[in-house]
């Protein structure tokens, strides 16, 4: 990787679905005509298109699945067919008079990767997050680029700085989520990246704030010495409570959050998190769930796909 940067490992992998299923090298396979399937012991493992056998998709049909079974069998029989699904962000609820807004905190910026690339060249192209304000926002609340703004979550508050811009729809606010490390020791992980901060208790719950971000250090990388900026992002994901997708269980990431003028005591890179309220906030949103297991005493459809697949023991309750 060194040497070359990248290699193939793997061409033509974009249409996995396509590939031919090798009917002549497979033991007890039989052909459905009626349904298009190609069935190993009674379960599809292939379709027919055109009279050729293909390995199809990774659902249990082998097909796109418009109706799912699998959704039905695990106890959302709602959802089985798609269908619009009103979020917990959703534009309607949002109360707009009381300073709510959509924080979208997971957008890509193109020249990092989430917070895996602390590189010192790509640090020098991007190195803070502020937070993007559509312009008639910005004025409604009297905001111009380079502002503090202090961010309000269900559980905490961040303080960074504004970016006004026409880039993003009026109600909906956004901040990059490739930014914002810290460290609690001067020498301690990547200075080039990163802002040395304190934690402080503070009733139920910390306060993080910012010593000072990235400045120029002696180290064996001649480039340390040359470090010209100072500000590294804000942390802001500490603010978010856990909000488990009640079918998926992933983590929804959109935050319902409220803008605030910061008051003279707050300072950029300021972070507050209420762990109680967290707490809470979490139970709320685990209320929602319909708990495994599902069919056979699983935690998990077999079928669903992972980039490092378990044993099939390991789906078993």
């Amino acid at each position: 990787m060194r040497k070359y940067g990248v290699f193939k490992v793997r061409d033509h992998v974009y249409k996995p679905y396509e590939e031919p299923l090798p009917l002549d090298t497979l033991s007890d396979v039989s052909i459905d005509h009626e349904q298009e399937r190609v069935l190993r012991d009674g379960r599809p493992i292939g379709v027919l298109v055109d009279g050729v056998a293909l390995t199809g998709f990774t659902t249990p049909s082998r097909r796109l699945e418009f109706y799912s079974r699998t959704l039905v069998d695990w106890g959302w029989p709602e959802h089985a067919v798609p269908r619009y699904v009103p979020g917990h962000v959703h534009w309607r609820d949002l109360k707009r008079e009381d300073g709510e807004f959509d924080l979208l905190p997971n957008f890509r910026l193109p020249t990092l990767v989430h917070t895996r690339s602390p590189v010192k060249w790509l640090y020098e192209i991007s190195h803070d997050n502020p937070l993007w304000i559509a312009t008639p926002d910005a004025r409604r609340y009297g905001i111009e680029t380079g502002d503090l703004v202090k961010v309000c979550t269900r559980i905490g508050y961040f303080v960074t700085r504004a970016w006004v811009t026409e880039g993003i729809r009026p109600g909906v606010l956004g901040m990059s989520h490739h930014l914002g490390r810290w460290r609690l020791h001067e020498e301690m992980g990547n200075r080039t990246a990163s802002a040395l901060v304190t934690i402080d208790r503070r009733g139920s719950g910390y306060k993080v704030s910012q010593v000072h971000g990235a400045r120029p250090f002696a180290s064996h990388d001649p480039d340390s010495s040359r470090i010209w900026w100072s500000e590294v992002g804000v942390h802001q994901n500490l603010t978010f409570p856990v909000q488990p997708d009640p079918v998926s269980g992933m983590h929804c990431w959109h935050q319902r959050v409220t803008l605030e003028k910061p008051s003279p005591d707050d300072r950029y890179g300021d972070i507050f998190v209420d762990t109680d309220k967290a707490h809470e906030v979490y139970k709320e949103w685990l209320a929602m769930t319909r708990p495994a297991p599902g069919p056979d005493g699983l935690r998990r459809p077999l079928w669903f796909d992972r980039p490092l697949r378990p044993v099939p023991a390991a789906y078993k309750l």
